[in-house]
């Protein structure tokens, strides 16, 4: 019964080995500092800037267990604090991914935060305040959150609209770090290594994405990630051409109406 409760358990990861994270600006001595002081921390950026790797990265750098949760509409209070489940003939209390964070003092990081409902988000309030506080209700527990656990969260201002949009109730108990697509050289540098690709595909990739990037608002949502530029980059190491690697990876990924493709499909034979 133990074995079984532990594997409905959501599990934290422990990071050894050190994440890939290319520093761009002063982003680590402020999660650091924030860290110290217990304040929790909301990044925002555009999708594949590197948020979550940034994330990895300072739990590795931080040395503590890491929970992230994937937010989304269906995202309920019960999938953050935790259930009661059925197993075998017993019920059994299982913890969210939120309420194993606090009790293991590590770091929660809430991606997309902006997808998950209204009514799931305010159950953070009280932890992302002086009160660090997690009220477990089904319990009857009032958690007090150790000093190691920090709660972070993230979202993508470019989809921001009148449903989806942070409650200033909620903004402003944060630290907020901006975050973009790094600077020509310092992003070809990481798809040269992440994509295992050579400088001068590196460097052609990314002016992929930059012509790409142009046409936001004016067809596409959002251009060419850093991280569709790394998945590029390992199909053409894996012997893909260049050109059919670029129309999978960035071209497809970006589009589905047929004019739109087709004018990706122009800028990835113009480029390579």
């Amino acid at each position: 019964m133990t074995d079984i409760i532990a594997t409905l358990a959501p599990q934290l990861e422990h990071l050894e080995k050190e994440p890939y994270y290319h520093p761009i600006g002063d982003e680590v001595a402020l999660f650091e500092a924030a860290y110290a002081r217990r304040l929790p921390v909301l990044l925002k950026g555009p999708t594949g800037c590197g948020k979550t790797r940034f994330v990895e990265y300072m739990a590795w750098r931080l040395k503590r267990p890491l929970a992230t949760v994937a937010c989304h509409d269906d995202l309920t209070t019960a999938d953050l604090i935790g259930r009661y489940l059925i197993v075998g003939d017993e019920t059994v209390w299982v913890d969210g991914p939120l309420t194993a964070a606090v009790r293991a003092g590590a770091i929660c990081y809430l991606d997309e935060i902006v997808e998950a409902r209204k009514d799931t988000t305010v159950v953070i309030h009280p932890l992302a305040d002086s009160r660090r506080l997690l009220a477990v209700d089904k319990r009857g527990e009032l958690l007090s959150a150790p000093d190691d656990f920090m709660l972070v969260i993230s979202y993508n201002p470019g989809y921001q609209s009148v449903l989806k949009e942070i409650k200033p109730s909620t903004r402003q108990r944060f630290v907020a770090l901006d975050f973009d697509y790094p600077e020509p050289a310092v992003e070809a540098a990481i798809v040269a290594r992440e994509g295992g690709v050579d400088a001068d595909t590196a460097r052609r990739l990314v002016k992929l994405a930059e012509l790409t990037r142009n046409l936001k608002g004016a067809g596409l949502d959002e251009g060419a990630s850093t991280r569709l530029l790394v998945h590029a980059g390992q199909l053409i190491g894996a012997g893909v051409a260049p050109a059919t690697a670029c129309t999978a990876a960035v071209a497809r990924a970006l589009s589905d109406d047929p004019d739109m493709t087709g004018s990706l499909d122009d800028l990835v034979h113009a480029v390579f």
